[in-house]
């Protein structure tokens, strides 16, 4: 067993050693009640004070009283209500100021709610009212510790380690605080005087190599883990230090020696794998690499955590190196075959496989991350991102449904819930999913934008036309500029026959944004014929149909035989309905244009 320093006292085992505290004046007192006992410690804002002035003529009625208050605050200390606490114990002060204990407690309640000018005010009057008093003392030097005196805290810890040479932890606070205080010669010198009192310890062997390496002065670091090889020579961490300590300073050749004697010592040791892994890399020697990488990867006792880290830089260099995917899916699979129970070895290997397009692979492994874990959001998040890649509504579905009971306050899972809703056609489900995501989603411009867009297409679909343009409304202050949904809006307001001048400058705008889009050109034409301005109607759907795909589509067909009818050119307008209708063409009007051959006007439909 290796040799460690003697146990300090801690503060919180003043009790045995407190000053009497129950010994107080007699005869008539004369208090000043309503002082801040914040006046006790030296701030920055003086309290601001008012005297009251008060006779208690009877010694044991002020006695018990403050007895009551001293006992009052230690319960609610013991209780973990601080703040009670010191409220009773400046209430008691303001009785009593000549007991450095309550001074002393108030010090170390102020420490525990992390408000070091109040901690070290009260622990210098404490330690100033009784000198002799270690606990007392030693709350000083917390103090000054915590608010960042460091010379101060180690010239306390200085005071005490003379005061009671035989308490080692003493002299080790020291120089731990001189560490701090960036005095590494002084702090060496401490843990050189403290390893002649102790001899060999560990701990006090690395605050030295630590200090000696701040101070550039590398071989007298090494020696001080050499003497711990010597001693422990089958400790393996011992030589894995030393081989960082001489890898770090790039004295290759003495580091790769130690890390293979480390595997000696412990043939699977993930540290050392890695290390003489990454050295190979460096020399380009790409076999050695993957055989020392792929032997730390196998070791379960090397952390997931560690593992995952090492393998999501794969993740990037799969675009720019096709050979990164597979290296990343065997050591992904390795950190499966090692951690078969964990849920983030799933998740990794999926996290590879939607890196790479591949879904169903990375469905599979998601699906199975889950299974194990279910309190993970981000594996739920990427099992609804796959499914709307997919185009999956059923599935999407199913899964944002849980997402949303699971995680209510998750933007995303409402989110999906309304998309696949919308794909599914249940539009009043939309509207109430894409609303609840709004009320619950704390995300930026773009993402609200794009919920009030499909808002505005399920209310369209509705027939809740006020909501839906006020939809589109508020997604277009969010994200101007999105030609999508000037397109849609546009083309809503035009077969209503509502707001052309608008319709015509938002549609006007999306072909700005995207001139090569046959749909936003579509639009455009429609939104001419709605106004009445049939040759311009023409030239815009003729210039969409020099597209193939346009001439595929049979509602740009249909829409090219409207505008042809209102331009009497009847035989053309039939020849392209009837067209339309062999693309497949399904709107209510088509079949009694053809049968009767003229356009049939919305307000005619029975």
């Amino acid at each position: 067993m290796h040799r460690s320093l003697k146990k300090n006292e801690t503060a919180t085992q003043f009790a045995t050693h407190l000053p009497d505290f129950s010994r107080f004046a007699g005869a008539l007192l004369f208090l000043l009640l309503g002082v801040g006992f914040l006046s006790a410690c030296k701030s920055s804002k003086p309290a601001t004070t008012r005297a009251t002035t008060v006779y208690i003529k009877d010694p044991t009625i002020l006695q018990q009283r403050a007895d009551s208050l001293f006992f009052a605050a230690e319960r609610s200390k013991i209780l973990g209500d601080y703040r009670t606490a010191i409220t009773q114990f400046s209430d008691y002060l303001r009785l009593i100021r000549t007991n450095p204990t309550a001074y002393y407690e108030l010090s170390r309640l102020f420490m525990e709610v992390r408000n070091p000018g109040y901690a070290l005010g009260f622990a210098k009057k404490a330690a100033g009212m009784d000198t002799t008093n270690k606990w007392f003392q030693i709350t000083l030097a917390d103090a000054f510790g915590l608010a960042g005196q460091f010379d101060s805290a180690s010239a306390v810890y200085g005071k005490l380690a003379i005061q009671y040479p035989d308490n080692d932890e003493y002299l080790y606070n020291k120089g731990m605080f001189l560490t701090k205080a960036e005095q590494p010669e002084a702090a060496l010198a401490v843990f050189n005087e403290l390893e002649k009192k102790v001899g060999l310890v560990e701990e006090l062997a690395i605050q030295k190599e630590r200090l000696l390496l701040k101070l550039d002065r590398v071989d007298d670091a090494a020696e001080e883990i050499h003497k711990l090889i010597n001693q422990y020579p089958g400790e393996v961490r011992y030589y894995l230090l030393l081989a960082d300590i001489y890898n770090a300073n790039d004295r290759k050749e003495e580091a790769i020696a130690l890390y293979k004697s480390s595997l000696a010592l412990d043939s699977a040791n993930p540290r050392a794998l890695i290390a003489l892994a990454n050295n190979a890399k460096k020399d380009g020697d790409h076999a050695q690499y993957w055989n020392y990488l792929t032997r730390a990867f196998a070791n379960p006792d090397y952390n997931i955590d560690e593992k995952v880290s090492y393998v999501y830089p794969y993740l990037q260099m799969q675009g720019t190196d096709t050979s990164k995917l597979r290296e990343g899916l065997i050591l992904s699979q390795l950190v499966i075959e090692a951690h078969p129970d964990e849920a983030k070895a799933y998740a990794l290997q999926a996290d590879m496989y939607s890196q790479a397009n591949m879904l169903d692979s990375a469905l599979y492994d998601y699906k199975r991350a889950v299974a194990l874990d279910s309190t993970r959001y981000s594996v739920w998040y990427q099992l609804m991102w796959i499914y709307s890649r997919k185009d999956d509504a059923a599935n999407l579905l199913k899964v944002s449904n849980l997402v949303a009971q699971r995680f209510p306050k998750e933007f995303m899972g409402h989110y999906f819930q309304g998309v696949a809703n919308f794909l599914l056609q249940n539009y009043p489900a939309t509207i109430e999913a894409l609303n609840e995501a709004l009320i619950n989603g704390n995300v930026d411009k773009s993402m609200r934008a794009d919920v009030y867009s499909l808002l505005g297409d399920a209310y369209h679909a509705t027939g809740q036309h006020e909501d839906s343009d006020s939809s589109y409304d508020r997604s277009l202050l969010l994200k101007p500029n999105d030609a999508t949904v000037l397109n849609n809006y546009s083309y809503y307001l035009s077969l209503r026959g509502e707001q052309l001048t608008k319709a015509e400058s938002m549609s006007r705008r999306s072909m700005e944004l995207d001139p090569a889009s046959i749909n936003y050109m579509d639009t455009y034409a429609w939104v001419m014929f709605r106004m009445g301005r049939y040759e311009l109607a023409k030239q815009w759907m003729e210039k969409a149909l020099q597209s193939p795909q346009a001439k595929e589509n049979p509602g740009m067909l249909e829409h090219y035989g409207d505008i042809l009818f209102n331009l009497h050119d009847v035989d053309k307008a039939l020849e392209y309905w009837r067209l339309a209708k062999e693309k497949g063409a399904n709107s209510v009007d088509l079949a009694r244009k053809i049968a009767e051959k003229r356009y049939i006007l919305a307000t005619e439909r029975e």
